[in-house]
């Protein structure tokens, strides 16, 4: 397709499509450059305007996408039915073709849903504190199917050599499952965490089998990602997926 876009490494019906973009191909200046999709950042809204509609051209989508205020919550809202134009929500779900679900990140976990009959996606942006509460799981509810039966790619965020965390994190996620402990290791008196690993503990205890990982650092990787993490004040990327028309 294009430089600018990953196209997620899994095996889905042929009714399902995703991307997920990276830093390049797009239009701005330092420190958004190139392809922001951020209108929230700090960037110029014409040119992150510009971005959205190369998007819509490279990705080929059917409509614009439905864009969330993510506000790292567990809130999942329906693309269709939602009457709010830029809902406060963290995830989104559709059974609509050409109805495009989209999350954006810069280090936190973007996380695409389908079933196997190929008749609904979702897509979930999971910080910690999200992940931690239950976006994934309020994600699956959406799903009339067996957990069995829904496919998920964990997309491009930070890396476990370089998302440090306090004692209270690893704490928090603990509380809701002992075997989180061991995505973190000490590191004087804070820990890295593994955030794909804690997404992949979760979504395997709701009773996923198939998932896929795209196993890219947005942090050490700065060629391709924003990082919230390293720079500061960045751009966002964005990962869609949608049914086709």
């Amino acid at each position: 397709m294009s430089e600018s876009l990953i196209i997620p490494n899994w095996d889905v019906p042929s009714t399902v499509r995703a991307v997920s973009t990276t830093r390049m191909g797009g239009v701005g200046d330092t420190p958004w450059n190139t392809f922001n999709l951020g209108s929230h950042v700090g960037d110029n809204l014409d040119v992150v305007k510009r971005n959205r509609d190369r998007l819509i051209e490279v990705a080929k989508l059917p409509a614009p996408p439905f864009w969330l205020n993510q506000i790292h919550s567990d809130r999942v809202i329906n693309t269709v039915a939602s009457s709010t134009n830029l809902p406060d929500a963290d995830a989104s779900f559709s059974r609509e073709a050409g109805s495009v679900c989209v999350v954006m990140t810069a280090d936190c976990l973007p996380v695409l849903f389908c079933n196997r009959q190929g008749t609904q996606v979702a897509a979930a942006h999971a910080g910690w504190r999200g992940l931690c509460d239950g976006v994934l799981e309020n994600t699956l509810a959406t799903f009339d199917d067996d957990p069995s039966d829904i496919i998920t790619w964990i997309g491009p965020a930070i890396g476990p050599q370089a998302f440090e965390v306090g004692s209270e994190v690893r704490a928090a996620f603990i509380s809701h499952q002992e075997v989180a402990a061991q995505c973190f290791t000490a590191r004087g008196e804070k820990y890295l965490a593994d955030l794909p690993r804690l997404a992949e503990l979760r979504l395997k205890r709701a009773g996923v089998d198939a998932i896929y990982q795209s196993q890219r650092c947005t942090f050490s990787e700065a060629e391709y990602f924003f990082s919230y993490r390293r720079d500061g004040q960045t751009g966002r990327m964005a990962s869609l997926v949608w049914l086709e028309k």
